[in-house]
C-alpha cells in the first residue's frame, strides 16, 4: 500500500513560501498565489504609512497603500462575491479600492486584506476547480466562471501589481527584487 507524500513547503530566505515545483493542479495554483500574496506583503514590509502613500511617478497616483487596498477588494469579490454568491459591499467606502483615506493606515489596510484572503479560503474550502460562479458587474457580468478561472486569473492579477510595488518600493527605500 503507497500513501501519497505531501511535499513540505519550501521558504526563500526573505519567508516567502516557494510554489510547489510539482503535484497536483489545485494545490500548485494555490501555492502560486501565497507566493504572489506574500511577495505584496513583502513589497509592503518595513514601511510606515508616509511611504505607504508615496506615489511612483506622476502623472500617476499609484501607491503601495492603494494597491494594498485594491487586492483586498479584489479577494472579496471574487471569493465571496463571484464565487461564494454574496451580496457584499466593498471592503472600503471607495468602488476601486485605490483611493486614499487619510485616516486609514497600511496596518488597517494590511490587516481587512488578510481577513479577505482568509475568508476567501474559508469559502473556497471544498470546492472543486470546476466549481462556478458569475461574475457579478462590469463588462463580462453574468458570465459563469470556475474556481480554476478564478485561481489562474488572481495570479495574474497579482503578478500584475507585484511589478508595481516593486517599482513603488524601489523608488520609497530603494529596496529591490522579487
Amino acid at each position: 500500500m503507497t500513501t501519497e507524500h505531501t511535499p513540505q513547503r519550501q521558504t526563500l530566505p526573505d519567508g516567502r513560501p516557494v510554489p510547489l515545483p510539482t503535484g497536483a493542479e489545485r494545490p500548485m495554483l494555490e501555492s502560486w498565489l501565497d507566493f504572489h500574496r506574500a511577495t505584496l506583503e513583502l513589497k509592503c514590509r518595513g514601511l510606515d504609512d508616509g511611504q505607504a502613500r508615496a506615489a511612483s511617478a506622476r502623472p500617476s497616483e499609484l501607491t503601495l497603500l492603494g494597491l494594498v487596498q485594491h487586492l483586498a477588494e479584489v479577494e472579496r469579490t471574487w471569493f465571496q462575491r463571484v464565487l461564494g454568491g454574496l451580496d457584499l459591499p466593498p471592503v472600503f467606502d471607495e468602488e476601486s479600492g485605490y483611493a486614499l483615506d487619510p485616516v486609514r493606515g497600511l496596518d488597517e489596510a494590511m490587516t481587512a486584506w488578510q481577513h479577505e484572503i482568509a475568508r476567501g479560503r474559508e469559502l473556497c474550502a471544498g470546492r472543486s476547480l470546476e466549481s462556478t460562479g458569475r461574475i457579478v458587474d462590469g463588462p463580462m457580468a453574468g458570465t459563469e466562471v470556475s474556481v480554476r478561472w478564478v485561481l489562474i486569473h488572481l495570479i495574474e492579477e497579482y503578478a500584475r501589481h507585484n511589478g508595481h510595488a516593486d517599482i513603488l518600493r524601489e523608488r520609497i527605500d530603494g529596496v529591490t527584487g522579487a
